[in-house]
């Protein structure tokens, strides 16, 4: 079975807007990391942004909206795609290409965990691929009612209960 690496959400807005992710460099550098892996497997790599309405912090376009300088994406290899929605299927080609591609697992990392996160890894294992959650290469922010960290854990422990297979970024292989 072939696999693939998802990363969502990664943008400038997100990631070094007015909140800081929880434990964001080294969530960064694990997904560095696997990028850097994935190259060297020729492991194919598609990256999600998340458009917001026109005129919004995130719009198509504006600074926010990009993906991290720091990812060293490139469209003429990876494949770069927008969503509107927290499911990075929904209103997408993601599930058309991953088939073209035979891609049957999917390593899902990225932001947020509770919002694109969750509703990814749920909708990929609806479509009937194998998802594994990096569970140390996805974060989120503090919110009011809970720490970002019990957030993580939480949902680490409810998707890999029955959604996604669980991994630490040192133990992907693809």
């Amino acid at each position: 079975m072939c696999a693939a690496l998802l990363i969502i959400d990664m943008q400038v807005g997100l990631f070094q807007g007015p909140e800081n992710p929880h434990d964001g460099e080294r969530v960064l550098a694990n997904i560095q990391h696997l990028i850097k892996k994935a190259r060297q497997q020729n492991v194919p790599i598609f990256a999600v942004r998340h458009t917001g309405p026109q005129g919004s912090p995130i719009a198509a376009g504006s600074p926010f909206w990009q993906l991290l300088p720091a990812l060293e994406l490139d469209a003429e290899i990876d494949i770069l795609f927008d969503k509107s929605r927290p499911n990075a299927f929904h209103g997408t080609e993601l599930a058309q290409q991953l088939k073209t591609e035979k891609i049957g697992e999917l390593y899902i990392v990225g932001m947020k965990t509770q919002f694109c996160i969750d509703s990814t890894c749920r909708a990929a294992a609806d479509l009937g691929l194998k998802p594994v959650l990096v569970a140390d290469a996805h974060t989120c922010m503090d919110t009011p009612l809970l720490a970002a960290q019990a957030i993580i854990d939480h949902h680490n422990a409810t998707l890999g209960a029955a959604f996604a297979r669980l991994i630490n970024s040192a133990d992907v292989t693809f």
